[in-house]
């Protein structure tokens, strides 16, 4: 077989079997350990498929995000202990940029007694809990509303974000790994998201490891672009060594 017909024979397996190890790859494919890894590296680079100790997984698509309700209740520990340590980045006297999402969401209750602070957000929820708290100047950015997840998106929200200088940028996603960076199956958040990164001084990404290995149509950026990645213990010692070698700063919250 050829380099292109033996790796889609490889995910082919991987679509049947979710997960294989290079042994069992070499076996199937009737070639060596070397070439089955070079077919897995070239493989992960197009974010077909994912590294995994010994072997490897087909990537995980994702291709519509739960509602903003079925997420708020989900991981509850480990988004607010992520929360937690993203709002110590948080310093008086900074512009802010909140993403939308139910992680960053839970920064705003540790925002009593900072100083001098403008927060920008697209989550709706997000900015109504702002506006309960004297003394922050609040934005929230305009667009069309995405009704599932509670929020504005578009090009007319990314238009707005571009007359701002954030500081710092606590971003969120619904999928990110390694290979591909930071995704969306929307393709209204890409520009929001792009635009909030690009007028920041400081990007830090605030994400579960559920989420980590999962794929969106739509690429938003390369993790080498954030600063920090923040995450929870959940996260599988490999996948975190793995993202370390990268060069990749990554902080794990403890639940």
């Amino acid at each position: 077989m050829i380099p292109d017909q033996r790796r889609e024979a490889l995910l082919s397996a991987l679509r049947d079997s979710g997960v294989l190890s290079v042994k069992e790859l070499c076996s199937l494919l009737k070639v060596s350990h070397m070439t089955v890894r070079r077919d897995i590296s070239a493989l992960e680079s197009e974010g077909e498929v994912h590294s995994v100790p010994g072997g490897v997984r087909i990537s995980r698509s994702i291709r519509i995000e739960p509602t903003y309700q079925d997420k708020s209740t989900a991981h509850l520990a480990a988004k607010r202990a992520m929360a937690a340590h993203a709002a110590t980045m948080i310093r008086s006297g900074q512009t802010v940029f909140l993403d939308a999402g139910t992680t960053v969401g839970h920064v705003v209750q540790h925002l009593e007694g900072k100083k001098d602070l403008t927060l920008v957000t697209n989550d709706l929820t997000t900015a109504v809990r702002l506006s309960d708290i004297s003394g922050l100047d609040v934005f929230q950015i305009g667009g069309h509303v995405d009704v599932r997840n509670r929020s504005t998106v578009g090009l007319f929200a990314a238009g707005m974000l571009g007359h701002f200088n954030f500081d710092l940028a606590l971003m969120s996603t619904s999928s990110w790994d390694s290979a591909s960076g930071v995704t969306t199956p929307s393709e209204a958040k890409v520009g929001v998201k792009q635009a909030a990164m690009s007028n920041s001084a400081m990007n830090v990404l605030v994400s579960g490891s559920e989420k980590y290995g999962l794929i969106g149509t739509f690429n938003v950026a390369p993790l080498d672009l954030f600063d920090q990645v923040i995450t929870d213990s959940s996260m599988p010692s490999e996948e975190l060594a793995q993202l370390s070698e990268a060069g990749v700063k990554i902080h794990v919250t403890e639940t």
